[in-house]
């Protein structure tokens, strides 16, 4: 089980967009991993109405998405990184994403890569596209960038996560040196894993007018109350906010702790258990398993 997956928040796109990026990542080859939608799930009579919750693959790694209005927009504070093992492939790629979106950084020769760019796709949603020439484990990466009241906080942050979750460690870390365009000694760019997948964290100082929102989070699984306890602990900002397992941490970034038996109860075929669980946790803050399990298997 991937024990931490990215949650994408859309207005009514979620299954278009999942579709669209399977269709994308499968232009890579199976090589990545497997791309596919694996179940979509009608959650009713929520506080946005009736809402598509959809599971799927892209390379291999797990991505959940929703449907619940049109509340939180995508924005580059948390960006998607696609590791291609050749250029054609990057150019693919960018194509794919083009369509409909907003380049961040051109398509072209780096520093740091021979072919390199950041798009937002028709959704919003932010990719970096780059060709590398090493061994690729895993394609996609999540990429955190800190700005505004958090730039400088990167390595604070990977020190708190990789503290947190069970096989983390810090890959490298790349600092801003004197004269390049951003604070000397923040961080350019760092690779961490965090339970076995790798993510990335940037600073970034200039004048942005965006930053993190729940648009993008992350879902933490947990297979019992005790682990729900110990994550919101260390995770939570405000131990008593949050709602249906949502919370954020100091930094701002949006996680949700939620139970691993949850995702089975709300795609029982039996529609009265369906409903009754989501009437249950949309009172919860902190999710209570004894409770979930109450209301999905009580008496009709």
């Amino acid at each position: 089980m991937q024990k931490i997956t990215p949650h994408l928040w859309y207005d009514k796109e979620a299954k278009e967009a999942a579709e669209f990026y399977v269709s994308a990542f499968r232009q890579l080859g199976e090589v990545y991993g497997e791309s596919k939608v694996q179940s979509v799930t009608v959650l009713h009579d929520t506080p946005s109405g009736d809402c598509d919750v959809v599971s799927f693959k892209l390379a291999g790694q797990d991505f959940m998405a929703i449907s619940a209005g049109p509340l939180f927009k995508f924005n580059p504070s948390i960006s998607f990184h696609v590791k291609c093992k050749t250029k054609e492939q990057v150019d693919s790629m960018w194509e794919k994403f083009s369509d409909g979106g907003k380049v961040l950084m051109e398509l072209g020769e780096y520093p740091f890569s021979e072919r390199y760019g950041w798009i937002q796709d028709k959704y919003g949603l932010s990719w970096q596209i780059i060709f590398t020439s090493g061994e690729i484990k895993q394609a996609i990466t999540p990429v955190i960038m800190y700005v505004q009241d958090v730039a400088g906080k990167a390595e604070e942050a990977i020190n708190l996560y990789t503290s947190i979750f069970k096989n983390s460690k810090i890959n490298f870390i790349a600092r801003y040196e004197k004269g390049e365009p951003d604070k000397e000694g923040t961080i350019k760019y760092a690779s961490f894993v965090l339970e076995e997948k790798e993510f990335g964290a940037m600073d970034s100082s200039a004048e942005h007018k965006f930053t993190f929102n729940e648009a993008i989070s992350l879902i933490v699984k947990c297979e019992n109350q005790e682990e729900i306890d110990y994550y919101w602990e260390k995770l939570a900002a405000d131990p008593k906010g949050g709602q249906c397992g949502w919370t954020k941490d100091k930094y701002g970034v949006s996680w949700q702790i939620t139970p691993s038996i949850l995702g089975e109860m709300l795609e029982d075929e039996d529609k009265e258990k369906v409903s009754r669980v989501t009437e249950a946790f949309l009172k919860m803050k902190k999710f209570d398993i004894a409770k979930l399990k109450e209301a999905y298997e009580r008496n009709s």
